[in-house]
């Protein structure tokens, strides 16, 4: 399904300010991986992105879960309504035109707001299987919809690599995100991975560090790895238009290394933001050359 909007020119160029401002105050790094994006594509990332940031930091804002689904099922629907006129939401209203004028599918974005139920409720992810899943309807859907953006309107072939780059990338960011999720009460770490380590879901619950945990998560960096390998060989077929797309896997190592050493419920010292600006700046170089760039 595609809609096409009828929105004034002022109205949708103060939503895309609004949608670049939202991103680069939440998550710096995906906007700053978007300036090496071509000047005409970077209001599409950034709608996709800015709408994701929506979705996830919902568990931020409610306090209960009923909130949070009737602000889901709001997003269900004006997505799927192909109604005229301003749509009052900035990100809303940016995302409507990069569907209509880059002609994207809106089915992953409905999937993602699914996928994102489950962000809203305590229950712990029960296998490694469920995790990939996750992370392939959260974030490898937003790698393949942002690689059809600098695609403009051809198959960029890239439905593989993304689906790797998607796990790689959600992997790292869920185990960084730790410290939060137990204080919530969250656990996004697989269940059977952590059983296979003789860590409980009493253990997690409780904050318990223990050398199992340490070993789950070591086997869980692992995997991060191997999704990342195969992302960047998949990717070494991909247009170099697209390639863009993809530049946010080059923080990723950072993060895994940063990950070693630290506590598991502690949360990781961050790198500065001018070497991952650097890290960025060379890997858009490497990209323009076609050489891998992470």
């Amino acid at each position: 399904m595609h809609v096409e909007p009828d929105i004034p020119d002022e109205g949708l160029a103060a939503a895309r300010a609004e949608c670049e401002a939202v991103l680069r105050r939440d998550d710096r790094d995906r906007w700053l991986a978007s300036m090496f994006a071509p000047e005409a594509d970077r209001p599409h990332l950034h709608a996709l992105y800015a709408f994701s940031n929506e979705i996830a930091r919902i568990r931020d804002v409610v306090h209960e879960a009923m909130p949070g689904e009737i602000r889901l099922q709001w997003w269900r629907d004006a997505l799927e309504t192909e109604e005229r006129g301003a749509f009052g939401h900035p990100v809303l209203m940016s995302l409507k035109a990069t569907l209509a004028e880059r002609r994207l599918p809106v089915r992953p974005l409905l999937d993602l707001i699914d996928a994102r139920t489950f962000d809203l409720y305590d229950d712990p992810m029960p296998s490694l299987h469920s995790l990939e899943g996750y992370a392939g309807e959260t974030q490898s859907a937003l790698f393949q919809l942002a690689a059809l953006v600098l695609a403009r309107g051809e198959d960029p072939g890239t439905a593989d690599a993304s689906g790797h780059a998607g796990v790689a990338y959600a992997l790292t960011g869920l185990m960084r995100a730790l410290p939060l999720h137990a204080r919530r009460g969250q656990i996004f770490l697989p269940l059977d991975v952590l059983a296979g380590a003789g860590v409980s879901e009493a253990d997690m619950r409780q904050g318990n560090d223990s050398a199992g945990l340490r070993i789950a998560l070591a086997d869980l960096r692992e995997r991060a790895r191997m999704h990342l390998d195969a992302a960047r060989e998949a990717l070494a077929k991909a247009p170099t238009a697209i390639k863009a797309a993809y530049l946010p896997l080059a923080l990723v190592p950072l993060w895994l290394r940063g990950m070693e050493a630290a506590p598991p419920f502690e949360p990781v010292a961050d790198t500065a933001q001018w070497k991952r600006q650097w890290v960025l700046w060379r890997a858009a170089g490497k990209a323009r050359r076609n050489k891998a760039f992470f």
